[in-house]
């Protein structure tokens, strides 16, 4: 083959390799993708709850409200998600994590044999209801510079019965009463609570009002306490009386 059939078969090359090139630049302009304003598919009759800011701040409520109805069973499946790095188990040994077996009351960070960073080492207390709530909802907003990778479980009731399940393995602590608002709307044929509020103020000028069961009996009892001891007097005449004169 001689360089003129070289030079034809470079120049068809060239000329399919440009031709490509312009078809999927062409391509491009014409199925340019577009991204849509809200991402995902939306699924109609379902609300979204805010889980994250104030709004969540506000709806949940103190930990001993969501303790007086925990079930310790439920709480053994959550602490699934902390069994590859702690065990509860008495006389356990210590794995990536301090063993819990009696955490519930025990001091913050003290666990003999365990090597705690300084964050936690440091803080002080015990491992109360509240302290052991807050610090598995947010383990590093909790103690700041722990070396604990967990996420954190941020729905209440699980926390509640997984501080409730550990509880049963080596502590047994009484659990903390619940909030009064609670204790209060679970007394059994407890009246409501009623207020000021709920009482009419009487109008400037207007006597009490009372009731008079029979025109007739009124007629009738005309100057006398007809209401049992205590009822105003009934005086005058009545309306049809009143009405033939």
């Amino acid at each position: 083959m001689d360089s003129f059939e070289w030079n034809k078969l470079s120049g068809w090359v060239l000329a399919a390799a440009i031709a490509v090139l312009g078809l999927s630049i062409l391509s491009a302009k014409v199925f340019e993708p577009v991204q849509p304003k809200v991402k995902g598919y939306k699924v109609e009759g379902v609300e979204e709850v805010a889980t994250t800011g104030a709004a969540a701040a506000e709806a949940e409520k103190p930990i001993a409200f969501y303790l007086a109805s925990a079930d310790p069973a439920k709480g053994e499946e959550q602490f699934k998600k902390c069994a590859s790095c702690h065990n509860a188990a008495q006389g356990g040994p210590n794995g990536i994590g301090p063993n819990l077996y009696g955490v519930v009351g025990r001091p913050v960070g003290k666990h003999p044999g365990y090597a705690y960073s300084e964050a936690v080492a440091g803080h002080g207390g015990n491992w109360d209801w509240d302290n052991l709530s807050d610090w598995l909802k947010h383990p590093k907003v909790h103690i700041p510079g722990n070396k604990m990778s967990f996420a954190g479980i941020a729905n209440p009731q699980d926390r509640a019965n997984l501080i409730a399940w550990l509880n049963t393995q080596g502590s047994n602590l009484p659990k903390p009463p619940p909030p009064a608002e609670t204790a209060a709307a679970e007394q059994p044929g407890a009246p409501p609570a009623t207020t000021a509020a709920d009482t009419p103020a009487p109008q400037p000028g207007k006597a009490p009002d009372t009731v008079v069961l029979d025109e007739k009996k009124a007629v009738a009892g005309e100057g006398k306490n007809i209401g049992g001891p205590g009822a105003p007097e009934v005086t005058g005449t009545s309306a049809r009386e009143r009405a033939k004169k």
